[in-house]
């Protein structure tokens, strides 16, 4: 019995207990029979394998471990693992929901869940406002066999069962457009959590049945397109260690995207005909420095928004203040100033006539999006209300920007 306990004001030593019978159990057993049976590294799971990172939720009735990475591993990596974790212990919560980023707004969630199944492949599940959004944008929905829902309750696991969740596809959608969230494996351990004592919770956990999947998802083949898999899965393979590079900066980045064999990356996460890279604008009616945004991203009406990117690391806050006077810190306003005067820029129609003359298309009032950070540094809602202030601009981490792109080849 793998069975331990922590406060909830220091986590840390739980996770760390968590993970080591996490690899005792199952990560260090499932790569040793891979090793084994060479056959298998190139069809195997590559994120069980090699993952990116592995990132432990804990609530109070799981623990989740979601695992990121590539589907394809050609070979076994020595190096260690990326381990992040959120806690959610701290209060009732669904943690499914805090995981996907967005809550459920069918009639029925606020009254009850719809549980998960133990096992679920190829889950689609959008909230009513990502349902009508796909809809509007001809989301094929029958392009393959999926375990899909309409209207549903919030989606929870449920307690006491183990619950796994592969190539999920999760969709939201407010003013800003289609949000989505692409989960490649998704495990949910059930626990004991005990609230009861006032200075600390209990949190216990079993792992050994974990055991049993060892050789099961060893064999097993993660569901993927044939266009995906062997066209642009390598591209967006390469993209993203561009970008998990510390080594790289904000021109390694653009300058990756904009390749004509890339541009894709950009037209499928916005909707976008074309993409033009760091055009330079000219003012017209006043002595000012030109500006070149990253990229514009012309959409299918010939107007185009504007994407800007900075560094997926952030070793700082982005929240400063105190409770009801929260606002973003300083150097994240200056990502917001430098794109609000992009918006300024074609506010003037002096200028917004020279681009359309020199480049050949339009921008009025254009949506900045902002690309930055990752996933697990925009997980509070306090940064959502204040996001809200902002009128045309978006937020989205690169995780977002992938996750985007790579569901459209499941359509």
């Amino acid at each position: 019995m793998n069975e331990k306990e922590e406060t909830t004001s220091s986590v840390e030593p739980l996770v760390l207990a968590f993970m080591q019978g996490m690899n005792h159990n199952y990560m260090a057993p499932l790569r040793k029979y891979v090793q084994e049976n060479p056959s298998l590294t190139k069809t195997a799971p590559g994120f069980l394998l090699n993952p990116e990172e592995v990132i432990v939720y804990i609530g109070r009735t799981h623990i989740a471990v979601e695992y990121v990475g590539s589907e394809i591993a050609e070979e076994i990596n020595t190096v260690g693992v990326n381990i992040r974790y959120h806690d959610y212990s701290v209060k009732e919560c669904n943690l499914f929901e805090q995981i996907i980023g967005f809550e459920y707004d069918s009639n029925s969630s606020r009254l009850f869940s719809m549980p998960l199944p133990p096992f679920s492949e190829d889950l689609v599940l959008p909230t009513n406002k990502g349902w009508d959004k796909l809809s509007e944008l001809k989301w094929n929905f029958a392009a393959q066999n999926s375990i899909m829902g309409f209207n549903v309750p919030s989606p929870e696991a449920m307690k006491g069962q183990f619950t796994r969740i592969v190539n999920g596809m999760f969709f939201d959608a407010d003013d800003s457009g289609l949000k989505t969230r692409h989960i490649k494996w998704l495990d949910f351990f059930p626990i004991h959590f005990d609230g009861s004592d006032e200075e600390f919770d209990r949190i216990g956990f079993d792992l050994e049945e974990i055991k049993q999947f060892v050789e099961h998802d060893a064999h097993y083949s993660y569901p993927m397109p044939d266009d995906y898999k062997y066209i642009q899965l390598p591209k967006i393979n390469r993209f993203i260690e561009i970008w998990g590079s510390s080594r790289s900066t904000e021109p390694d980045i653009t300058s990756h995207l904009s390749k004509e064999e890339n541009k894709f990356i950009l037209t499928m996460k916005f909707g976008a005909k074309d993409v033009f890279s760091e055009l330079t604008c000219e003012w017209q009616s006043e002595n000012r420095k030109n500006i070149r945004p990253d990229f514009f991203v012309l959409q299918p009406n010939g107007y185009a928004d504007i994407v800007e990117f900075k560094l997926p690391e952030i070793d700082k806050c982005f929240i400063v203040g105190g409770q009801n006077r929260e606002t973003f810190s300083s150097w994240l306003n200056s990502y917001i100033s430098q794109t609000r005067v992009y918006a300024t820029y074609f506010d003037d129609p002096n200028n917004r006539r020279w681009f359309e003359e020199k480049y050949g298309f339009k921008v009025h009032k254009p949506r900045r999006w902002l690309v930055v950070g990752r996933r697990s540094d925009f997980e509070s809602d306090v940064w959502r209300e204040i996001m809200s202030d902002h009128r045309d601009l978006e937020i989205i981490t690169f995780d977002d920007l992938i996750d985007g792109v790579v569901v459209q080849f499941y359509k």
